[in-house]
């Protein structure tokens, strides 16, 4: 009611030419909008605020970050009352990209996305909430970490529902690369984010490798004709789905380039219908499989989608979906633009996955999508199982093999940069150069050992990532084999050591080591150790097999001959009886063995420089 006599006394004061007073059509203004307050008269030194300016952000919150809250209408559902995933996927690229724009200012098109698991359907009326911020930045190009979550009004519940990694490329004019500025990550979980999504980089560049040498060794087998009920197999042709789409304005983002998020929505939507032909029921999108988008399409482009299910496991399929483009009716050639792999189950009544019946593949290209299919379904399992869980959800001993070596070390690496991000690391001890801090968690106590060495870091970092050497200044290694040399970055060592346990047989430890050089200015020199389980050295009855969760080296210049030399532990509960001793000042072994390490160091720094030479 008030609101209408406003409405009324400021079109009558309009219409008679009466001059409003701009206190009291600020007033009316406001009062339209639905705030009742007087206009406050402007204490003294305050300073009056700029037309159009909002309130400043938390000096917490990320610059970069992007909130999206979307109610579910039933125009966004399908069948069953559920939010489609592909209204789900064009949310999220958006959001993310809003992200993106905001720390580049400038556009920014979707480069690929990493694997995407859906823990929940969404019902119509509930309300998703996406949070997007940049977690680090490249040279051209930078990772936007996503987070999505449900809430239902009534309730008040709040749910999870996925968590994704986007990668987005800054385009200047005539689709330029453009250098993007550093990101300064401020609270811990920031850090930690900024420090991985290196790791996350690299694991994204080696992924094709991984298939193709998992295939490489995998023997070739002719697929089965029988399905699990004894009924044929259905042809994978019978599942194949072709549709084509005009790109429209609406589809398009201010360059007019397709929206990302629109293009995996059209591929969702022809995955579901290739799915739906061999279940002959309607699937549930349960898995996004790493993609890349390959080129850009604009308006105009006449987009042509393909699916078919490339291999139907027990309680899941995989569809394979392809997306090119041609600009008129007439063109022959057309544009790759984007392949996705899709994994959908069926469920019954009570929400659990049916039995699917089995694929025949076409013979040639068939038979190959067959076989990755079966390689995809593996690396999946390796990825979610090592790289996707919590860390305490981790064994200490992962069994290591060729097909999951990129995903343990990055685990490795990952899980050594989370606990240097951590914040509440407390000062325990200090003598002379050495400093000792802990970090106490519900299940875990952690040390960190520190000291400034007069040693260029990349000399550090050659002589500590060696663990053949490491005797030579740590007392409790009694011997170190090299067992296998996975790479550049990758050993695995067998390592004997001096200690003694309560069954009073010596030690051993079988240990991933992993290195990496800084990826950018200011990260440093890294060397990460975890215990791996290896067929070819089982636990003996001559040694008691020990175990080591995450511990490691990082290394930060503090100047050409001079860096910061720092050693973490994540105490395992054999190791714990050690470490409290230390820390409780009843023992100076850390400092002892951190003070041989340096003279370890300073020995050894000129020797290696004459070896370098010699190279």
């Amino acid at each position: 009611r008030a609101t209408l006599l406003l409405s009324r006394c400021l079109l009558k004061m309009v219409k008679e030419n009466i001059v409003v007073p701009e206190e009291i059509l600020s007033f009316c203004c406001n009062g339209l909008q639905g705030s009742t307050s007087l206009p406050r008269a402007q204490e003294p030194g305050e300073q009056e605020e700029a037309p159009g300016t909002m309130a400043s952000p938390s000096p917490t919150r990320n610059p970069t970050e992007v909130q999206m809250s979307q109610l579910v209408l039933p125009c966004h559902t399908n069948h069953r009352g559920e939010l489609s995933t592909g209204q789900l996927l064009k949310w999220i690229d958006t959001a993310a990209c809003l992200s993106a724009e905001r720390h580049a200012g400038c556009p920014c098109v979707t480069a690929s996305m990493d694997d995407i698991y859906f823990e929940h359907t969404i019902s119509v009326g509930q309300v998703v909430n996406i949070k997007a911020k940049v977690n680090r930045a490249f040279n051209s190009s930078m990772e936007v970490g996503i987070q999505v979550s449900y809430e239902d009004l009534c309730s008040g519940k709040h749910c999870s529902i996925c968590k994704a990694y986007a990668t987005f490329v800054a385009q200047g004019p005539s689709g330029s690369k453009v250098k993007l500025k550093p990101l300064a990550p401020q609270t811990e979980e920031e850090k930690i984010e900024h420090s991985i999504a290196a790791e996350r980089r690299r694991m994204r560049l080696v992924h094709k490798d991984t298939l193709k040498d998992l295939l490489t060794r995998s023997p070739c087998k002719t697929a089965e004709l029988e399905t699990r009920d004894g009924s044929v197999a259905v042809p994978a042709e019978k599942t194949r789905v072709e549709s084509v789409e005009l790109v429209l304005p609406p589809h398009a983002n201010h360059q007019g380039n397709t929206f990302g998020g629109q293009i995996m929505a059209w591929m969702e939507n022809v995955a579901t219908i290739a799915a739906s032909r061999l279940c002959h029921a309607h699937p549930t999108l349960r898995a996004i499989e790493m993609f890349h988008f390959r080129g850009p399409s604009q308006v105009g482009d006449r987009l042509v989608l393909k699916a078919i299910v490339n291999n139907a496991f027990k309680n899941s399929m995989e569809v394979g979906v392809c997306a090119e483009a041609y600009g008129q009716e007439m063109s022959v050639s057309r544009r790759h633009i984007n392949s996705a792999f899709m994994t959908f189950v069926v469920l019954d009544q009570e929400g659990q996955p049916r039995t699917l019946p089995m694929v025949a593949p076409e013979p040639g290209d068939g038979e190959r999508r067959y076989r990755e299919a079966s390689a995809r379904k593996k690396i999946r399992l390796d990825r979610k199982y090592v790289v996707s869980c919590k860390q305490t959800e981790v064994p200490l001993s992962v069994p290591w093999d060729q097909s999951n070596k990129v995903y343990l070390s990055y685990n490795n690496v990952s899980a050594l940069k989370t606990l240097v991000a951590k914040a509440n690391w407390t000062l325990a001890r200090e003598k002379e150069k050495v400093r000792m801090y802990t970090l106490e968690e519900d299940k875990f106590l952690s040390f960190r050992i520190e000291m400034s060495v007069r040693i260029a870091a990349s000399r550090a970092f050659s002589l500590l990532s060696d663990l053949r050497r490491r005797h030579e200044w740590d007392r409790h290694y009694a011997s170190t084999e090299l067992v296998q040399q996975v790479d550049d970055d990758d050993m695995i060592y067998h390592v004997v050591s001096q200690t003694f346990s309560h069954e009073n047989k010596p030690q051993d430890f079988v240990i991933l080591a992993s290195r990496r050089k800084p990826c950018s200015k200011g990260d440093p020199y890294v060397v990460a150790f975890r215990s791996v389980t290896l067929p070819t050295h089982p636990a003996s009855a001559g040694f008691t097999r020990g175990e080591t969760l995450c511990s490691g080296f990082c290394i930060w210049p503090e100047s050409e001959e001079r860096s910061k030399v720092a050693y973490y532990n994540q105490a395992t509960p054999g190791y714990l009886n050690y470490v409290t001793t230390n820390v409780a000042g009843l023992s100076s072994n850390f400092c002892a063995t951190f003070e041989a390490c340096e003279k370890f160091l300073l020995k050894n720094k000129e020797d290696l420089i004459v070896r370098l030479q010699d190279l």
